[in-house]
Formats: C-alpha cells, structure tokens, sequence
C-alpha cells in the first residue's frame, strides 16, 4: 500500500503557496476598491488552513519520495491546486459556475490558455492578474517537472534528459536536482523581469506589462482583454512577444549551462536547431501566403504570420488576427502545429519536438536494416546512441497520444458539437494550445457556450497533455496499487 504522507505533505506545502499568491490579487482588489478583495482573502485562508493542516497532520522525518508515490503525488498536486485556485473565480463578480471557474482555472494552471470569460476588457484587475499568475505558477512548475521529476519517472522517453545518468561531470549543469531546480527558477523570474520591462517600455500599462509577461514567458496565452495582444495592435509589442514565447519554448536547462558559462550550448542541441528552423519554414510559408493569397504588405504579413504561427507552435495560444479566416490553407496548417510544441524542459506543451527527432531516427534505422538485414544500426540523438527503452517509451507516447486525442474528439462529439469544433478541440485541449478552429472555440471566439460536460471533459484533456499523459493514466492501472 503506498504511504501517502509525503505526498499530502507536499501538497499542502503547495496549497500554502498558492494561498500566499491569493493574497497578491487581494491587494490589487482592495487598491481599487474592487470588492473581490474580500473573495480572495477568503479564499486564501481557506487554501492556507487546509494547506497547513495537510502539512501537520502529514509530517514525516523521512520524505524522500518512490516512484508510485511521485505518480500520484504530480497528479494530485495539479487537480488539488486547480479545485482551489477556482475559488476566486467562482465567488467573484464576474458569477461564474464551478463548472466554469474549475474550467478557467486547470486552463491557467496547465498554461492551456482557453478561456470562458466574455469582458475581459471590464473585469477586475485582481481576477485578470490572477490568472496570469495561475499560468506563471503552472509554468514554472512545468519546467521543474520536466527537468528533475519526469526524466526520474521515464515518462514518454523524458529519461533522455536525465541530469544524473552522464558519465562526465562536466556535463552536469549542478550537481543537485533542487539545485537544478532553483537556479532555473532564477532564470525563469529573470526573463519575467526582463519581459515585463520591455513590454512597459513599448507602451503596455505596469499592470498590463506584468500580466502579459507572466503569460508569455509561461507560454500561457491569458491576455487581459478579449482582443488578447491584437488590442494593443503594435508592432512592437508583437515583436517583443513573439520573441518572448520562443524564449518560453527552449530548454532551461540550457538557459542554464549557459549563464553557466558554456556559451554554446543552447545552439549546439539538435533539438534547439530544429525548433528554431520549424518555425523561421513556418514564418516563410505564413507570411508568403499572407502576402500572395491575402494581399497584404510583406511586413505585415510577416508581422501577423511569425506572431500567430509562434504563438499556435508554442502553445501560447495567444491571437493578433482571426487565422481562422485566412482561408482555406490556414486551417490544416493551424491544426497539424498545434501538435508539435516546443522543447523539452520548456513551458511549452504539445508532443515535443525530441520525440519527432527520436521517431525519425528510429524509422531511419528500421528502413536502412529493410536493406541491409545483416547491418548494424543504431539511431542517435545529439549525436549519441538512443537507448532501446527510450525508443519504447516514446513510441507509446505517440500510440497514447493518438488514442486519448481520438476518444477526447469523439466524446465532444457525441455531445453534439461540430467537427471542427470535436476534433480542434481535443487538440487544443490535450496539446494544451489554447484557442482552436472554427467559429465558437477558434480565435475570435471562446469557450462559454459548450456545455458542461464538455468543459468537464476539456479540463480533464489538459491534464492529461500537460502532465504527459503517463502521470495520469499509470494512476488508473491495478498493477500501480499492488505491493
């Protein structure tokens, strides 16, 4: 039986945390005479007394954690933080349902970015900054769970990044996963000191700036008007964003090695480089499009095609245009990218662009054994061998990946949405991207009139996509309870 003591213990250490940031909004509420203030003070003592009691009841002298416990702990740790970061949004003025504020918030919390609130534009500054803080929490979070908890998990070949398994010391960014965590932590705040800088400088309000930033850099997509970026209508702060959601979406860890001094090492990975020329081909073929097709200026073509295309890449989910209406080309585009996602140990979601590098030298070497039976080949990845039981590991990702797409897609179905509605949903969902395709969830729309059941669905498609659906689904197998 697993003994869920540290597990309750951390999560509490987490509720106290999250009812700690509650207060944060309260200020900006009371500052402003919004009476939400109150809603979030409740909120926070309520998160904090149950937090803290977790964390007394729950103490232990000995919390290092086994495998099945931090299974269950990085699942229970998301839903638990969700079903009381929904509390503000369901006691405040905007009157929300649970269905509604539980919905809003696992969007915020997994850096999904879809949203049911209509008024964006008139809703109290505490709400708005609070779920820009529920996607910069989730972000950071993201990171330190793909550097230091999934690669220890081997989850969906993420063991290919594990910190401890080299045999040269030299290559260990620090020699301690907390260290790790840390540090990274630090480069995490720095970029969203930086960004906020720049936004403000560009023309964005000090609240708008730090908003947007805790947004972009956790490439989460929550804007605070219903316009998202489009409503500044800048080319700069276009630039500054697009820039910012490509920051979000490389390695830390290699953000990391090199403030550490090894200058290369961000552009020497193979998963960077191929990152980075998907989406200058993606730009070019935006923009050309845009241009020729469209009639619209090079420069503005390009403006309005690197944003949205980073953005949808990312999974940002942020919108400077309805891409939906670009015509026809626009939209198989959108939905095959919203898959792909950025790189591993960045805030970015999807399927991760590793696990397309590990598929095509897999299939590589497969075709070149069909001719020659008798040779010897091995796939690599940055320029090492890949280990048969990432090749495994990934490979059911894929399979997992496409069967709970698939069911997610088909259940929307069956509640009566569309087919563009069902299937761009269910990406948008489990890739956790944000805005989907089509006139009710695409970009100029959102998702308030689905009905509940399929925001209770929705919900679930993000949890399973953010947290690499192993995390989740292992939870659910008779083999994970024995002993």
């Amino acid at each position: 039986m697993i003994d869920f003591r540290p597990v309750l213990f951390i999560v509490g250490m987490l509720l106290s945390v999250l009812a700690i940031a509650m207060c944060i909004p309260a200020v900006v509420d009371l500052s402003v005479g919004s009476p939400d203030w109150q809603v979030f003070g409740t909120s926070a003592g309520l998160t904090l007394f149950v937090g803290v009691a977790l964390v007394l009841t729950n103490r232990t002298s000995d919390i290092r954690i086994s495998p099945r416990q931090a299974f269950a702990m990085t699942t229970l740790s998301w839903i638990v933080l969700t079903i009381f970061a929904a509390l503000p949004l369901k006691f405040s003025e905007l009157n929300l349902s649970y269905t509604d504020a539980f919905f809003e918030a696992m969007s915020g919390i997994t850096t999904t970015g879809s949203t049911i609130i209509v008024g964006l534009d008139h809703a109290p500054p505490g709400l708005l900054l609070w779920r820009a803080m529920l996607q910069w929490l989730g972000g950071i979070g993201i990171v330190v769970m793909a550097i230091v908890v999934l690669p220890w998990l081997r989850v969906g070949g993420m063991q290919l990044f594990r910190m401890d398994t080299s045999s040269d010391t030299s290559e260990k960014a620090l020699p301690r996963a907390g260290q790790i965590a840390v540090a990274t932590a630090l480069i995490y705040l720095g970029l969203s000191v930086a960004w906020a800088v720049m936004y403000w400088a560009a023309g964005m309000s000090p609240f708008e700036a730090i908003s947007h930033t805790m947004t972009t850099i956790a490439t989460g997509g929550f804007s605070t008007s219903d316009g998202s970026v489009g409503h500044f209508d800048s080319a700069t702060i276009d630039a500054i964003a697009t820039v910012g959601m490509l920051v979000g979406g490389l390695p830390f860890v290699l953000y990391l090695r090199t403030v550490q001094g090894h200058k290369s090492a961000l552009f020497v990975d193979t998963q960077v480089r191929i990152f980075l020329a998907l989406v200058v081909i993606l730009t070019l073929i935006g923009t050309g499009f845009l241009w020729l097709e469209n009639g619209l200026e090079p420069l503005t073509a390009l403006r309005y095609a690197s944003f949205n295309l980073v953005s949808i890449v990312t999974g940002t989910g942020y919108a400077t245009d309805d891409y939906y209406r670009w015509g026809p080309f626009a939209v198989p585009l959108f939905f095959m990218i919203m898959f792909i996602g950025g790189c591993a140990g960045s805030t970015t979601c999807g399927i991760k662009i590793f696990r397309f590098q590990v598929l095509y030298a897999s299939a590589r070497t497969q075709l070149r054994r069909l001719f020659q039976p008798h040779g010897v080949f091995i796939p690599y990845y940055n320029r090492r061998p890949i280990p048969n039981d990432v090749i495994d590991s990934v490979l059911s990702f894929f399979y997992i990946f496409i069967l709970c797409f698939g069911l997610l897609a088909i259940g929307l179905g069956m509640l009566g949405l569309d087919f563009l509605t069902a299937i761009s949903g269910a990406a948008t969902a489990i890739c956790n991207v944000g805005p989907a395709l089509g006139d009710i969830i695409g970009p100029a729309g959102n998702f308030s009139t689905l009905p509940d059941a399929a925001k209770w669905m929705l919900a679930a498609g993000m949890l399973l996509g953010r947290l690499e659906l192993f995390t989740v689904i292992v939870l659910f197998s008779r083999y994970f309870w024995r002993g």
